[in-house]
């Protein structure tokens, strides 16, 4: 009896793509469809009705992976778990949430148990892309991997709004500033996010003439204040400072301030982060918010207009908007005698 890979190896692809050449659920080639065709009239394939019916039926469920990495923020991590759920149920979906760290277990998950993916915490050489792009249900990343082989994309604009807080400094008349960025581990993991931070904090410090003071900075007191000491060590004129790590901004502010550096007056802090933590701080940090529930329901939305029809890869990037409280201030021009 033929099966679905023997047409595979006679038309030289993969099994998924004989499968979507079958269902018509993914875009591929003309030259790719017409070799699947011709094996499939040479072996004399035909498609057991009970798989067809298994393949198409829905199970109103969607998998969510957010890996919970010792390194990351659970708290904003959940925002984003919010943002999909609570777009997945106004659409009559549950959410399976997966938090493993590789891909082990993907293909069982995805056998019968859910309509489609979404993956969080995107690497820039991703190793869950491919077992993912061989699966018959659609996935959708949140973050831009090197190569998303395919896959559709959305995500928060991190290189945008690092230049934006980089124009927004040098605009207030502040030449001496610091990135305390994420945690060290997420910098070696080149986490999508984080390197298209550095790469938009690096590039507008040189388009501004400035120098690009960085610092990986680690989510505990301890470490936060060693991050904000060797910053400080570092530019001894420092006026101020881009934070990107949530749960070290507390400990930066409070810092500054046993260090004899008043936030708003002496030290300019601008964080990227959501606004209810900037808002919480002893003094009000203007902040570029991460809109992640946003992201969480757009990856819904994108990843339901693939379970019903094919739809070409896109990569969505949300743009930054900068908030600005009392953390931020110009810059006196020095007095001249």
């Amino acid at each position: 009896m033929t099966t679905i890979d023997d047409v595979a190896r006679r038309a030289g692809v993969s099994a998924s793509t004989v499968s979507y050449a079958l269902s018509g659920k993914r875009t591929i080639s003309a030259a790719t469809r017409a070799r699947v065709e011709k094996a499939i009239a040479e072996l004399g394939y035909t498609p057991h009705a009970g798989a067809r019916a298994l393949a198409s039926a829905r199970t109103n469920v969607l998998a969510l992976m957010a890996p919970l990495r010792p390194d990351v923020d659970v708290s904003v991590i959940m925002q984003f778990v919010t943002g999909v759920v609570t777009k997945a149920r106004s659409h009559d979906y549950d959410v399976l949430l997966l938090t493993q760290e590789d891909a082990a277990g993907l293909s069982r998950v995805a056998s019968g148990m859910v309509d489609g993916l979404i993956l969080m915490d995107v690497e820039a050489k991703d190793q869950r892309i491919p077992v993912v792009t061989q699966l018959r249900q659609p996935t959708i990343l949140i973050g831009l991997p090197e190569d998303p082989q395919g896959l559709s994309c959305v995500d928060f604009d991190f290189d945008a709004a690092a230049r934006l807080a980089v124009r927004h400094l040098h605009r207030l008349g502040h030449t001496s500033l610091a990135l305390l960025g994420p945690p060290p581990a997420v910098l070696e993991r080149h986490t999508t996010y984080a390197d298209r931070l550095l790469t938009g904090y690096r590039a507008q410090c040189a388009a501004e003439g400035l120098q690009p003071v960085v610092e990986a900075t680690g989510s505990s007191h301890t470490a936060a204040l060693a991050a904000l000491d060797a910053v400080l060590a570092r530019s001894e004129q420092l006026t101020a400072v881009v934070v990107h790590n949530e749960a070290a901004l507390a400990s930066v502010v409070s810092g500054l301030h046993d260090r004899g550096r008043r936030v708003g007056e002496d030290v300019a802090v601008l964080a990227l982060c959501p606004a209810y933590v900037a808002e919480s701080q002893s003094i009000p940090i203007t902040s570029i918010d991460i809109p992640a529930l946003t992201i969480g329901e757009v990856a819904v939305e994108m990843l339901l207009e693939r379970t019903g029809a094919p739809h070409a890869a896109e990569t969505r990037l949300l743009a930054p908007t900068l908030h600005e409280r009392q953390s931020t201030f110009p810059l006196e021009p020095p007095v001249l005698t």
